[in-house]
């Protein structure tokens, strides 16, 4: 599937704003499932400075700084994404969970050893034990990890509901379990932490769905804005990617912008501004069209 994906966001201020400084998470990173055709970016009003690099995970992030006097800000993401589709895991085949912990624990393979980084506790995905605790269910002694996987995947789905307004970009896993209700951030946290706790390496994707399914089927929750989900790390496959808000494997629907330990590694887009402005209005819309 060829997708064009459309990302706007505009801030308008209340009075004005002297200099900003932004930074951008989104611009789609080449992956074994998707190619980035074309990318760029556009600030308006037209930056004094911008330039682009590659940070820590491999994400691709653009900077800018806009020195002129303004009340508006808007930038606008536009690519052409080619996406494939993955392959998934088969249920009942690869290497119960504990063996699969324990492989990444003390293997010496580079890949291994990279995925151990997504072991650790980050800010938004803290492993406690009301965490721990709900994971347990999935983690049946002697179970195949790719069961776990798909087990935890769906008792989240069917656990909480999907309202936005209800929770911030602050809330935790320990507070969701208690609300009973978020977003797709939320869940793909609590995720993260679960599977952190029994020793699977789990890091946060962001990126979009496709707005408009092919005939027939549904269409999924959190198109039409930026989405997130889950990648855990599997010794004899590789990063696999599951989307808790849907209860899916992920798929040839989803376009991957960047990946971190949580959010806070991959906000799409923060920055820095000087004014006395005490408010501003921000609009955030997202088109994603298929060009097949």
């Amino acid at each position: 599937m060829t997708y064009r994906v459309v990302h706007r966001t505009s801030y308008v201020y209340e009075s004005l704003v002297s200099a900003s400084y932004g930074v951008v998470y989104l611009l789609p990173r080449d992956t074994p499932a998707q190619r980035v055709v074309e990318c760029h970016v556009t600030v308006t009003p037209e930056p004094d400075s911008y330039s682009e690099h590659v940070d820590f995970f491999g994400n691709r992030v653009a900077n800018f700084t806009v020195l002129e006097g303004h009340i508006e800000l808007t930038v606008t993401t536009t690519s052409v994404v080619d996406v494939t589709a993955r392959q998934l895991p088969a249920f009942g085949t690869g290497p119960t969970w504990e063996n699969a912990a324990e492989m990444v624990r003390s293997s010496d393979d580079p890949d291994m050893i990279d995925a151990r980084q997504f072991l650790l506790d980050s800010p938004s995905a803290p492993v406690s034990e009301a965490v721990r605790a709900f994971a347990c269910e999935s983690f049946e002694a002697r179970r195949h990890l790719v069961d776990v996987l798909g087990d935890l995947t769906g008792r989240i789905y069917r656990r909480f509901q999907y309202k936005s307004g209800v929770t911030s970009l602050r809330t935790t896993p320990d507070e969701l379990l208690t609300l009973g209700k978020g977003v797709c951030q939320d869940f793909a946290h609590l995720q993260i932490a679960c599977l952190r706790a029994y020793g699977v390496p789990a890091r946060y994707v962001s990126g979009y769905l496709e707005t408009l399914p092919p005939p027939g089927r549904p269409k999924l929750i959190g198109a039409d804005v930026s989405h997130a989900w889950v990648s855990a790390y599997l010794p004899t496959m590789g990063w696999v990617d599951l989307d808790p808000t849907n209860n899916v494997f992920v798929g040839e629907r989803h376009i991957c912008t960047a990946w971190g330990r949580d959010y806070a590694d991959v906000s799409p887009l923060r920055g820095v501004i000087f004014t006395e402005a005490k408010s501003n209005t921000m609009t955030v819309s997202v088109d994603v069209t298929s060009l097949d």
